[in-house]
């Protein structure tokens, strides 16, 4: 008996090593560098002991990281609100009002952007929202401005617009999986005992579905605060976030002792807001049982 226990054991062991090594190579071993190199002194292009945490120190007195470290959570937590608000009503439509036999279609037909490279879409927002783009010369045509607008010398809402619907995707998908694990018969037992479309939707639909929106917000907050090509094609380098910062000490100033406090500060700030909806998430499903 102990001895096909031990079997067992072992062939669980050689299942599990192959992603357990890739886990470790990839993700560990990485984060792991990134950790130490944040402690140790550094310089121009230079970088070794003794440990010290006036990297850290560095990050409070200097307003510059505080301030782009703001900016990166506002325009993220901007682009999350955008995002899963849109993404709501398409993911509500393709499960409610239509056929089951076409939801296929619909959710392939949403994916259609990945088809094309990030950065290409990214770049082709520049030609949309540019000086005399398509919204500035559809706006022109039809009589409702005089002149151009720009928006792209808007960065920050240019970087909004942009990042919203990059990870509209994103967002739909969770929706859509939560609405459709609603039972509708607790839908037509609302309507029958008197509530509106509207008050059941509130009541019981949304409360449903909010793990599936607190999965968007997390699926769309975490990548767009670390988002390094938008800023950089978008805002054109002038209105910086939080990666670009990280790849400007990394790369250019070659201070990479600095350039890990960031990342870690980062990673930690990052932690703690999802932090925050993974314990919403909990709420509402510990709510649902």
């Amino acid at each position: 008996m102990a001895s096909s226990q031990g079997k067992e054991a072992r062939t669980g062991w050689l299942l599990i090593s192959p992603p357990a090594i890739y886990a470790l190579l990839l993700l560990a071993a990485p984060l792991a560098t990134v950790l130490i190199y944040s402690v140790l002194t550094g310089g121009r292009g230079e970088i070794g002991l003794p440990f010290t945490l006036s990297n850290f120190a560095e990050l409070f007195q200097k307003p510059i990281y505080q301030s782009v470290m703001l900016r990166s959570l506002y325009v993220s937590l901007a682009v999350t609100f955008v995002t899963v608000v849109l993404a709501y009503p398409i993911a509500y439509f393709v499960s409610f009002h239509v056929s089951p036999s076409k939801k296929a279609l619909w959710l392939f037909l949403i994916t259609i952007p990945f088809w094309t490279s990030y950065v290409i879409r990214v770049a082709l927002w520049r030609t949309i929202l540019g000086y005399e783009g398509i919204v500035d010369s559809a706006l022109i045509n039809i009589g409702v401005i005089n002149e151009p607008l720009n928006i792209l010398s808007n960065g920050m809402l240019s970087m909004i617009i942009t990042l919203s619907h990059a990870y509209a995707p994103f967002a739909v998908l969770p929706i859509f999986v939560s609405l459709e694990k609603v039972d509708r018969s607790l839908l037509e037992a609302g309507q029958d005992l008197g509530e509106s479309r509207l008050m059941t939707f509130i009541r019981v639909t949304l409360p449903l579905t909010m793990p599936g929106v607190i999965a968007a917000v997390l699926i769309v907050f975490i990548p767009t605060v670390g988002d390094y090509v938008t800023p950089e094609l978008i805002g054109g380098g002038k209105v910086p976030l939080i990666a670009n910062l990280i790849e400007s000490q990394m790369l250019k100033i070659r201070d990479q002792a600095q350039g890990s406090a960031i990342a870690v500060a980062a990673m930690f700030v990052v932690g703690m807001v999802s932090l925050v909806f993974v314990l919403l998430n909990r709420r509402f499903l510990g709510g649902q049982k």
